[in-house]
Protein backbone atom coordinates (compact mmCIF):
# COMPACT_ATOMS: atom_id res chain seq x y z
CA UNK A 1 0.00 0.00 0.00
CA UNK A 2 1.36 3.35 -0.99
CA UNK A 3 0.87 5.89 1.94
CA UNK A 4 0.02 9.71 1.66
CA UNK A 5 1.20 11.36 4.21
CA UNK A 6 1.25 15.14 5.24
CA UNK A 7 4.85 16.66 5.51
CA UNK A 8 4.13 16.25 9.35
CA UNK A 9 3.34 12.87 8.97
CA UNK A 10 6.42 12.43 6.51
CA UNK A 11 9.02 13.96 9.15
CA UNK A 12 7.87 11.65 11.92
CA UNK A 13 7.72 8.27 9.76
CA UNK A 14 11.68 9.37 8.76
CA UNK A 15 12.42 10.41 12.27
CA UNK A 16 11.32 6.48 13.35
CA UNK A 17 13.07 4.94 10.96
CA UNK A 18 16.34 6.39 11.75
CA UNK A 19 15.78 5.96 15.50
CA UNK A 20 14.51 2.43 14.86
CA UNK A 21 17.72 1.32 12.86
CA UNK A 22 20.16 3.39 15.06
CA UNK A 23 18.77 0.91 17.47
CA UNK A 24 19.27 -2.06 15.69
CA UNK A 25 22.69 -1.34 14.69
CA UNK A 26 23.29 -0.22 18.56
CA UNK A 27 21.74 -3.95 19.13
CA UNK A 28 24.04 -5.68 16.17
CA UNK A 29 27.02 -4.45 18.05
CA UNK A 30 25.97 -5.83 20.98
CA UNK A 31 25.46 -9.39 19.21
CA UNK A 32 28.50 -9.32 17.80
CA UNK A 33 30.97 -8.27 20.19
CA UNK A 34 29.25 -10.32 22.72
CA UNK A 35 28.77 -13.38 20.33
CA UNK A 36 24.97 -13.69 20.70
CA UNK A 37 22.30 -14.26 18.08
CA UNK A 38 18.97 -15.41 19.98
CA UNK A 39 16.79 -13.07 20.30
CA UNK A 40 15.95 -14.19 23.82
CA UNK A 41 19.30 -14.02 24.55
CA UNK A 42 19.63 -10.42 23.20
CA UNK A 43 16.21 -9.24 24.67
CA UNK A 44 17.82 -9.82 27.99
CA UNK A 45 21.25 -7.93 26.84
CA UNK A 46 19.50 -4.95 24.93
CA UNK A 47 16.12 -4.09 25.81
CA UNK A 48 16.22 -2.01 28.89
CA UNK A 49 19.03 -0.09 27.09
CA UNK A 50 17.16 -0.05 23.87
CA UNK A 51 14.17 1.50 25.14
CA UNK A 52 15.99 4.02 27.63
CA UNK A 53 18.63 5.41 24.98
CA UNK A 54 16.64 5.63 21.80
CA UNK A 55 13.19 6.21 23.59
CA UNK A 56 10.91 3.32 21.91
CA UNK A 57 8.04 1.60 22.84
CA UNK A 58 8.26 -1.38 23.90
CA UNK A 59 6.76 -3.24 20.46
CA UNK A 60 8.89 -0.89 18.73
CA UNK A 61 12.20 -1.97 20.90
CA UNK A 62 11.01 -6.16 20.75
CA UNK A 63 10.70 -5.21 16.58
CA UNK A 64 14.50 -3.82 16.34
CA UNK A 65 15.94 -6.69 18.68
CA UNK A 66 13.91 -9.19 16.58
CA UNK A 67 15.08 -7.76 13.28
CA UNK A 68 18.31 -8.59 14.41
CA UNK A 69 18.21 -11.98 15.94
CA UNK A 70 16.80 -12.13 11.99
CA UNK A 71 19.37 -10.79 10.28
CA UNK A 72 21.90 -12.93 11.93
CA UNK A 73 20.05 -15.90 11.38
CA UNK A 74 20.26 -15.05 7.62
CA UNK A 75 23.71 -14.44 7.34
CA UNK A 76 24.53 -18.15 9.09
CA UNK A 77 21.95 -19.07 6.62
CA UNK A 78 23.90 -18.12 3.57
CA UNK A 79 27.38 -19.11 5.09
CA UNK A 80 26.08 -22.50 5.36
CA UNK A 81 24.54 -22.67 2.25
CA UNK A 82 27.79 -20.77 0.63
CA UNK A 83 26.43 -18.46 -1.02
CA UNK A 84 29.37 -16.11 0.63
CA UNK A 85 32.18 -18.73 -1.06
CA UNK A 86 34.03 -21.02 1.17
CA UNK A 87 35.70 -20.66 4.64
CA UNK A 88 38.59 -18.20 4.12
CA UNK A 89 37.36 -16.40 1.04
CA UNK A 90 36.86 -12.83 1.04
CA UNK A 91 33.61 -11.98 0.40
CA UNK A 92 32.99 -14.28 3.29
CA UNK A 93 35.71 -13.21 5.78
CA UNK A 94 34.39 -10.13 5.43
CA UNK A 95 30.63 -10.96 6.24
CA UNK A 96 32.30 -12.70 8.95
CA UNK A 97 34.59 -10.27 10.47
CA UNK A 98 31.79 -7.09 11.42
CA UNK A 99 28.52 -6.93 12.35
CA UNK A 100 25.15 -6.52 10.19
CA UNK A 101 24.69 -2.86 9.84
CA UNK A 102 21.04 -1.01 9.00
CA UNK A 103 20.73 1.84 6.57
CA UNK A 104 18.64 4.53 8.14
CA UNK A 105 16.03 4.23 5.87
CA UNK A 106 16.13 0.13 6.19
CA UNK A 107 12.55 -1.40 6.77
CA UNK A 108 10.80 -1.47 9.89
CA UNK A 109 8.01 -4.44 10.79
CA UNK A 110 5.07 -3.13 12.28
CA UNK A 111 2.29 -5.55 14.07
CA UNK A 112 -1.47 -4.82 15.35
CA UNK A 113 -0.16 -3.31 18.16
CA UNK A 114 1.21 -0.38 16.62
CA UNK A 115 -0.57 -0.26 13.43
CA UNK A 116 -4.21 -0.01 12.71
CA UNK A 117 -6.29 0.24 9.36
CA UNK A 118 -9.46 1.73 8.52
CA UNK A 119 -10.31 -0.11 5.24
CA UNK A 120 -13.52 1.99 4.70
CA UNK A 121 -12.02 5.50 4.94
CA UNK A 122 -8.85 4.11 3.55
CA UNK A 123 -6.65 5.51 6.53
CA UNK A 124 -4.57 4.25 8.91
CA UNK A 125 -3.16 4.39 12.51
CA UNK A 126 0.76 3.97 13.06
CA UNK A 127 3.21 4.36 15.77
CA UNK A 128 6.00 6.53 15.34
CA UNK A 129 8.58 8.09 18.16
CA UNK A 130 6.10 11.36 17.67
CA UNK A 131 3.22 9.92 19.11
CA UNK A 132 0.72 7.99 17.26
CA UNK A 133 -0.16 9.28 13.97
CA UNK A 134 -4.17 8.78 13.07
CA UNK A 135 -5.99 9.29 10.18
CA UNK A 136 -2.94 8.56 7.84
CA UNK A 137 -3.98 7.99 4.10
CA UNK A 138 -3.23 5.42 2.14
CA UNK A 139 -4.10 3.76 -1.50
CA UNK A 140 -3.54 1.14 -4.12
CA UNK A 141 -5.32 -0.51 -6.31
CA UNK A 142 -8.55 -1.97 -6.72
CA UNK A 143 -7.65 -5.36 -6.58
CA UNK A 144 -4.88 -4.55 -3.54
CA UNK A 145 -7.23 -2.67 -1.80
CA UNK A 146 -9.87 -6.19 -1.72
CA UNK A 147 -6.83 -8.26 -1.18
CA UNK A 148 -5.64 -6.11 2.23
CA UNK A 149 -9.44 -5.71 3.46
CA UNK A 150 -10.27 -9.63 3.19
CA UNK A 151 -6.84 -11.50 3.77
CA UNK A 152 -3.81 -9.21 5.59
CA UNK A 153 -2.71 -10.95 8.57
CA UNK A 154 0.33 -10.67 10.39
CA UNK A 155 3.13 -8.00 10.18
CA UNK A 156 3.38 -5.43 7.69
CA UNK A 157 6.62 -3.40 6.68
CA UNK A 158 7.05 0.25 6.43
CA UNK A 159 9.21 0.98 3.55
CA UNK A 160 10.53 4.21 2.07
CA UNK A 161 12.04 4.39 -1.32
CA UNK A 162 12.36 6.83 -3.95
CA UNK A 163 11.03 9.90 -1.51
CA UNK A 164 7.49 7.58 -1.45
CA UNK A 165 6.71 5.58 1.83
CA UNK A 166 5.01 1.93 1.54
CA UNK A 167 3.49 -0.61 3.61
CA UNK A 168 4.17 -3.87 2.61
CA UNK A 169 1.26 -5.97 4.04
CA UNK A 170 1.20 -9.69 4.60
CA UNK A 171 -1.81 -11.38 2.62
CA UNK A 172 -3.02 -15.02 3.62
CA UNK A 173 -4.28 -16.14 0.64
CA UNK A 174 -6.85 -19.71 1.29
CA UNK A 175 -5.15 -22.32 -0.85
CA UNK A 176 -6.43 -23.22 -4.69
CA UNK A 177 -6.63 -26.84 -5.36
CA UNK A 178 -4.57 -28.10 -7.74
CA UNK A 179 -5.11 -29.14 -11.04
CA UNK A 180 -5.09 -32.70 -12.46
CA UNK A 181 -3.30 -31.66 -15.85
CA UNK A 182 -3.50 -33.38 -19.20
CA UNK A 183 -0.28 -32.52 -20.37
CA UNK A 184 2.60 -29.84 -19.27
CA UNK A 185 3.32 -26.74 -20.90
CA UNK A 186 7.02 -26.22 -20.69
CA UNK A 187 9.18 -22.61 -20.57
CA UNK A 188 13.13 -22.70 -21.88
CA UNK A 189 14.25 -19.61 -20.14
CA UNK A 190 17.66 -17.76 -21.98
CA UNK A 191 19.27 -14.76 -22.93
CA UNK A 192 18.33 -14.15 -26.25
CA UNK A 193 14.92 -15.12 -26.01
CA UNK A 194 13.60 -14.21 -22.38
CA UNK A 195 11.06 -17.57 -22.55
CA UNK A 196 10.33 -19.92 -25.37
CA UNK A 197 7.00 -22.28 -24.78
CA UNK A 198 6.96 -26.03 -25.76
CA UNK A 199 4.10 -24.66 -28.00
CA UNK A 200 6.92 -22.70 -30.31
CA UNK A 201 5.90 -19.27 -28.64
CA UNK A 202 9.10 -16.84 -28.29
CA UNK A 203 9.01 -14.15 -25.97
CA UNK A 204 12.21 -11.85 -27.50
CA UNK A 205 14.37 -10.26 -25.35
CA UNK A 206 15.65 -8.19 -27.61
CA UNK A 207 14.02 -5.20 -26.67
CA UNK A 208 14.80 -5.69 -22.98
CA UNK A 209 18.08 -6.67 -23.77
CA UNK A 210 18.74 -3.00 -26.11
CA UNK A 211 17.29 -1.21 -23.03
CA UNK A 212 19.97 -2.76 -20.40
CA UNK A 213 22.70 -1.92 -23.15
CA UNK A 214 21.68 1.69 -23.21
CA UNK A 215 21.55 2.25 -19.06
CA UNK A 216 24.67 0.73 -18.86
CA UNK A 217 26.22 2.71 -21.41
CA UNK A 218 24.46 5.99 -19.72
CA UNK A 219 25.66 4.69 -16.41
CA UNK A 220 29.30 3.99 -17.47
CA UNK A 221 29.51 7.69 -19.15
CA UNK A 222 28.04 9.47 -16.35
CA UNK A 223 30.16 7.81 -13.68
CA UNK A 224 32.90 8.82 -15.73
CA UNK A 225 31.77 12.53 -15.43
CA UNK A 226 31.39 12.74 -12.29
CA UNK A 227 29.68 15.69 -11.66
CA UNK A 228 26.62 17.11 -9.49
CA UNK A 229 24.41 16.89 -12.26
CA UNK A 230 25.49 13.40 -13.63
CA UNK A 231 25.27 12.14 -10.17
CA UNK A 232 21.73 14.07 -9.77
CA UNK A 233 20.85 12.08 -12.96
CA UNK A 234 21.96 8.86 -12.05
CA UNK A 235 20.10 9.11 -8.94
CA UNK A 236 17.19 9.79 -10.53
CA UNK A 237 17.98 7.04 -13.22
CA UNK A 238 18.18 4.64 -10.37
CA UNK A 239 15.96 1.76 -10.15
CA UNK A 240 14.48 2.53 -13.61
CA UNK A 241 15.98 -0.70 -15.27
CA UNK A 242 14.77 -2.76 -12.73
CA UNK A 243 11.04 -1.23 -13.07
CA UNK A 244 11.44 -1.98 -16.72
CA UNK A 245 12.63 -5.71 -16.65
CA UNK A 246 10.09 -6.48 -13.52
CA UNK A 247 7.20 -5.00 -16.05
CA UNK A 248 8.31 -7.63 -18.66
CA UNK A 249 8.18 -10.18 -16.27
CA UNK A 250 5.15 -9.91 -14.75
CA UNK A 251 3.50 -9.71 -18.69
CA UNK A 252 5.74 -12.69 -19.77
CA UNK A 253 4.42 -14.78 -16.38
CA UNK A 254 0.76 -14.04 -16.61
CA UNK A 255 0.20 -14.76 -20.50
CA UNK A 256 2.26 -18.32 -19.84
CA UNK A 257 -0.19 -19.02 -16.73
CA UNK A 258 -3.18 -17.77 -18.22
CA UNK A 259 -2.32 -20.49 -21.30
CA UNK A 260 -1.64 -23.34 -19.49
CA UNK A 261 -5.07 -22.72 -17.17
CA UNK A 262 -6.99 -22.09 -20.36
CA UNK A 263 -5.83 -25.56 -21.80
CA UNK A 264 -6.07 -27.49 -18.78
CA UNK A 265 -2.14 -27.79 -18.27
CA UNK A 266 0.72 -27.60 -15.83
CA UNK A 267 4.10 -25.64 -16.57
CA UNK A 268 7.43 -27.27 -16.03
CA UNK A 269 10.65 -24.81 -15.23
CA UNK A 270 13.95 -25.56 -15.47
CA UNK A 271 15.84 -26.09 -12.49
CA UNK A 272 18.53 -23.05 -12.99
CA UNK A 273 19.90 -22.45 -9.10
CA UNK A 274 23.30 -21.98 -9.06
CA UNK A 275 23.76 -21.36 -12.90
CA UNK A 276 25.76 -18.26 -12.55
CA UNK A 277 28.25 -20.19 -10.11
CA UNK A 278 28.10 -23.16 -13.07
CA UNK A 279 28.21 -21.15 -15.98
CA UNK A 280 32.25 -19.80 -17.18
CA UNK A 281 31.90 -16.92 -19.61
CA UNK A 282 34.53 -14.40 -21.03
CA UNK A 283 34.30 -11.25 -19.38
CA UNK A 284 32.26 -9.22 -21.89
CA UNK A 285 29.48 -11.83 -21.52
CA UNK A 286 29.12 -12.14 -17.65
CA UNK A 287 27.43 -8.53 -17.41
CA UNK A 288 24.87 -10.37 -20.04
CA UNK A 289 24.81 -13.13 -17.40
CA UNK A 290 24.60 -11.44 -14.41
CA UNK A 291 21.48 -9.08 -14.93
CA UNK A 292 19.55 -11.64 -16.51
CA UNK A 293 16.63 -12.04 -14.04
CA UNK A 294 15.88 -15.48 -14.99
CA UNK A 295 15.20 -15.93 -10.91
CA UNK A 296 12.65 -13.25 -11.19
CA UNK A 297 10.48 -14.42 -13.97
CA UNK A 298 10.76 -17.86 -12.76
CA UNK A 299 9.30 -16.59 -9.03
CA UNK A 300 6.57 -14.69 -11.11
CA UNK A 301 5.60 -18.17 -12.61
CA UNK A 302 5.66 -19.91 -9.91
CA UNK A 303 3.23 -17.56 -7.36
CA UNK A 304 0.99 -16.83 -10.33
CA UNK A 305 0.48 -20.21 -11.21
CA UNK A 306 -0.36 -21.32 -7.45
CA UNK A 307 -2.79 -18.63 -7.38
CA UNK A 308 -4.66 -20.00 -10.29
CA UNK A 309 -4.12 -23.66 -9.26
CA UNK A 310 -1.66 -24.35 -12.03
CA UNK A 311 0.43 -27.06 -11.45
CA UNK A 312 4.30 -26.94 -11.38
CA UNK A 313 7.25 -28.75 -11.49
CA UNK A 314 11.04 -28.12 -11.93
CA UNK A 315 13.04 -30.29 -14.02
CA UNK A 316 16.99 -30.83 -14.58
CA UNK A 317 18.39 -28.43 -16.99
CA UNK A 318 21.75 -30.75 -18.12
CA UNK A 319 21.69 -30.95 -21.68
CA UNK A 320 17.83 -30.20 -22.63
CA UNK A 321 19.60 -27.64 -25.56
CA UNK A 322 21.63 -30.50 -27.05
CA UNK A 323 18.73 -33.13 -26.98
CA UNK A 324 16.78 -34.25 -29.30
CA UNK A 325 13.00 -34.13 -28.65
CA UNK A 326 11.95 -36.35 -31.33
CA UNK A 327 14.68 -39.39 -31.07
CA UNK A 328 16.33 -38.61 -27.72
CA UNK A 329 20.13 -38.27 -29.03
CA UNK A 330 22.27 -35.71 -27.12
CA UNK A 331 25.41 -34.29 -29.27
CA UNK A 332 27.14 -31.09 -28.86
CA UNK A 333 27.08 -30.88 -32.56
CA UNK A 334 23.31 -31.18 -32.56
CA UNK A 335 23.37 -27.26 -31.79
CA UNK A 336 25.80 -25.81 -34.41
CA UNK A 337 24.27 -22.32 -33.19
CA UNK A 338 22.64 -19.94 -30.96
CA UNK A 339 19.28 -20.15 -32.28
CA UNK A 340 19.64 -23.87 -34.67
CA UNK A 341 18.82 -27.08 -33.47
CA UNK A 342 19.95 -29.99 -35.82
CA UNK A 343 20.00 -33.78 -35.17
CA UNK A 344 23.00 -35.69 -36.38
CA UNK A 345 21.17 -38.74 -35.47
CA UNK A 346 17.39 -38.75 -36.85
CA UNK A 347 17.80 -35.18 -39.29
CA UNK A 348 15.17 -33.76 -37.12
CA UNK A 349 15.98 -29.52 -36.98
CA UNK A 350 14.00 -27.05 -34.97
CA UNK A 351 14.50 -23.78 -33.46
CA UNK A 352 16.79 -24.30 -30.76
CA UNK A 353 14.96 -22.85 -28.02
CA UNK A 354 11.41 -25.03 -29.16
CA UNK A 355 13.33 -27.57 -28.86
CA UNK A 356 14.96 -27.26 -25.63
CA UNK A 357 11.52 -26.50 -24.30
CA UNK A 358 9.73 -29.40 -25.48
CA UNK A 359 12.58 -31.27 -23.48
CA UNK A 360 11.63 -30.29 -20.53
CA UNK A 361 8.15 -30.43 -21.04
CA UNK A 362 8.96 -34.50 -21.69
CA UNK A 363 10.82 -34.48 -18.26
CA UNK A 364 7.79 -32.54 -16.67
CA UNK A 365 5.11 -34.51 -17.58
CA UNK A 366 7.19 -37.75 -16.41
CA UNK A 367 8.55 -36.06 -13.10
CA UNK A 368 4.92 -34.97 -12.69
CA UNK A 369 3.61 -38.96 -13.26
CA UNK A 370 6.68 -40.02 -10.64
CA UNK A 371 5.96 -37.81 -8.13
CA UNK A 372 2.07 -38.83 -7.85
CA UNK A 373 2.30 -42.26 -8.98
CA UNK A 374 0.44 -44.02 -5.33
Amino acid sequence: MKLLPTPEQAAALQATLRMVNQAANHVSKVAFERNTRRHYDLRKLTYANVREEFALAAQAAQHAIKKVADAYTSLRSNIRAGNLGPEGSPRRAKAESKPITFGPDAAKPYDDRCLSWNHDARTLSIWTTAGRLRNMAFTGSPDQLKMLTAHRKGESDLIHRDGMWFLYATCDLPDVQVLDPVGFVCVDLGIANFATTSDGTLYAGKTLNAVRHRHRELRRRLQARNTKSAKRLLKRRFRKEARFAADANHVISKRIVTEAKRTGRGISLEDLSGIRDRVRLRKPQRVTLHSWSFHQLGSFIAYKAAGQGVPLVYVDSACTSRECSTCGHVDKKNRPDQATFSCTSCGFAEHADVNAARNIASRGATGWAVSHAA
